[in-house]
């Protein structure tokens, strides 16, 4: 089956892709024989797209697909939402999201629910991507889930990583300083049509200063207002100026390593059910048993 898939994705099949993205996320058997044989691929670019909450981060990506179609480019957008704790489906799965691409024959759109991943991921992005790299798509935008600083994974997958904020992120930003302020490429202040957009992008210089050392280049920022599509052309000229710094760095090998480091993780871990640690815990509660979590960590090593 996954021989047939394989094939099909390579030729653009859009439909076979979709069920690729699904035998994979469920991790259907020869999953991993297919992920073996993926042709490697320096051609697309990923561009991650962060920050909190309410920033505007959907619009922007609507406006940057846009700005790739009038280059005639291929482009697919995965959209990681956060799921429900309970039964990890996507919560916002089922919005509407960028509804003009749907029938652009150039443009892939995917919904992902993160299922509890703490860096605001999906835990199979890392394949997912490379399965979208296999489609031959010239660039794919991965939008994350706002959840602040430990939103910092998206740097381990992107060429450019793109940070948007709003001029009322002030207390945002300093909780997110730690994270966020050190792996941003650009920085987009959206909504800048409000009060006080200046006054916050001057500030924001001065925050980022410090970060300054660990970048060969100053972190730019644009102003951008995406819902009337100001400041998009800017953004994109940024990105693509970005791609070409830092083809071969010490903190690419570590992204990439990181990659690595995750996908050995999650093959360790795979055996590991949810669904039986919560049973060991209820079978524990029943009994009046206090509980210590650590005994129940050793249960399962």
């Amino acid at each position: 089956m996954w021989h047939q898939l394989l094939e099909q994705i390579q030729t653009g099949d859009i439909k076979a892709l979709a069920r690729t993205i699904s035998f994979v996320e469920n991790e259907q058997q020869g999953y991993q024989e297919l992920l073996g044989q993926l042709p490697g691929n320096d051609h697309t670019k990923i561009i991650g797209v962060t920050g909190p909450p309410g920033a505007g981060k959907s619009t922007l990506v609507d406006g940057l697909v846009g700005e790739l179609v009038k280059k005639n480019l291929k482009v697919a957008v995965l959209c990681v939402d956060p799921s429900s704790p309970f039964n990890m489906g996507a919560v916002l799965g089922d919005r509407i999201r960028m509804s003009q691409w749907y029938t652009n024959t150039n443009v892939y759109i995917r919904s992902l629910a993160s299922r509890g991943s703490m860096g605001g991921l999906h835990p199979k992005i890392i394949e997912i991507t490379e399965l979208v790299k296999a489609a031959c798509y010239d660039y794919i935008v991965l939008e994350t889930v706002g959840v602040g600083q430990s939103e910092i994974d998206i740097a381990g997958l992107s060429d450019v990583t793109v940070v948007v904020v709003v001029p009322e992120s002030g207390d945002e930003i300093q909780t997110m300083k730690a994270g966020l302020m050190e792996i941003a490429d650009v920085f987009v202040v959206n909504k800048s049509d409000r009060p006080d957009a200046d006054t916050f992008v001057k500030n924001l210089r001065l925050m980022l200063a410090p970060t300054f050392s660990s970048h060969k280049n100053e972190v730019p920022i644009i102003k951008t207002v995406a819902s009337e599509g100001h400041g998009i052309k800017e953004l994109w000229d940024i990105i693509e100026a970005q791609e070409s710094i830092d083809t071969i760095s010490e903190k690419k090998l570590w992204l990439l390593t990181d990659k690595v480091y995750l996908l050995i993780q999650q093959e360790r871990m795979k055996n590991l059910d949810k669904h039986i640690i919560k049973t060991e815990i209820a079978s524990r509660m029943s009994k009046g048993e206090n509980l210590n979590l650590y005994q129940i960590m050793h249960r399962f090593k």
